[in-house]
């Protein structure tokens, strides 16, 4: 794969980097850019957009120091791009009263990162890696890639946990069983860092169909207590037919069984035991 489509502009040997900087990984972003400014060249220059603009500036650093990206390298940058080219879009529709360049700035960063953006996309087209499949099916309907990426889960060729939540969802109304399984699998090999509460939902959506309406609450309850979402307790309750002794012994459950997500000890959870009996019976 042709890596100019990567960056904005290419990139230069990492050895003098690594050479000032010793072993250490680098995440202040000021010293990157001092140091590898044509990371950084095509950006805006304000406070807009922070987390956007560091992650992507984070990433283009990682892909600087691999000689060869594989597709989830590329595909993460593409996330890291779209995040970015979104936020900066809407940054370039406010004007700026007293320093109109700012304005100027980032609706040229805009420009810039949308081209740097299809062109990524243009380049990883026709991929064959399980990530950059899912993307280009996923934002552009590609049937081609559908089989690619299709193919490639069914014969087990997919580890990243986030595609197989991806694709978890994607069966979750075609295919419960399979859906409950990724989600599994997704679940199995997170940590504190990489479980997503939002696959709760997911697993909560077919108990709900499974017609279990204990574990549709119980799962429900433990993603507002993780994201300390907004709810009505009359529907929660209604989850339950009522029965408030019963909603009082799941709440204490959701709370212990979040405690334990968070943590990433999801191997010591309720949950892990349901879905293990539930996967087993079905076999």
């Amino acid at each position: 794969m042709n890596r100019n489509f990567v960056m904005f502009t290419s990139f230069l040997a990492f050895t003098v980097f690594f050479g000032l900087f010793g072993c250490k990984p680098v995440s202040n972003t000021e010293v990157i850019c001092n140091k590898n400014p044509e990371l950084c060249l095509d950006l805006h220059k304000d406070s807009w957009c922070r987390f956007e603009k560091g992650d992507l500036i984070r990433s283009r650093f990682k892909l600087k120091q691999t000689i060869e990206p594989n597709g989830e390298q590329l595909y993460d940058q593409l996330l890291n791009l779209e995040d970015y080219n979104k936020c900066i879009e809407l940054a370039a529709g406010v004007q700026h009263i007293l320093h109109p360049e700012r304005t100027n700035d980032r609706a040229r960063a805009f420009g810039l990162s949308s081209q740097t953006l299809a062109e990524l996309q243009e380049s990883t087209k026709n991929s064959l890696e399980p990530h950059l499949a899912y993307y280009h099916w996923s934002r552009f309907n590609d049937t081609e890639a559908g089989k690619v990426l299709f193919a490639a889960e069914k014969n087990g060729l997919i580890s990243d946990i986030r595609l197989k939540a991806q694709l978890a969802a994607h069966y979750l109304r075609i295919n419960s069983l399979k859906s409950k399984r990724l989600y599994a699998e997704a679940l199995n090999g997170s940590d504190e860092d990489t479980f997503d509460p939002d696959w709760l939902l997911g697993l909560a959506t077919i108990y709900r169909q499974e017609q279990r309406p204990e574990m549709h609450y119980l799962l429900s309850k433990t993603n507002i207590v993780i994201t300390q979402s907004n709810f009505v307790e009359k529907q929660m309750l209604a989850m339950l037919q009522g029965n408030r002794l019963l909603q009082d012994k799941l709440d204490k459950e959701a709370e212990d069984l979040a405690d334990v997500l968070k943590s990433g000890n999801y191997a010591q959870s309720k949950l892990k035991i349901v879905l293990e009996q539930d996967l087993s019976h079905a076999n």
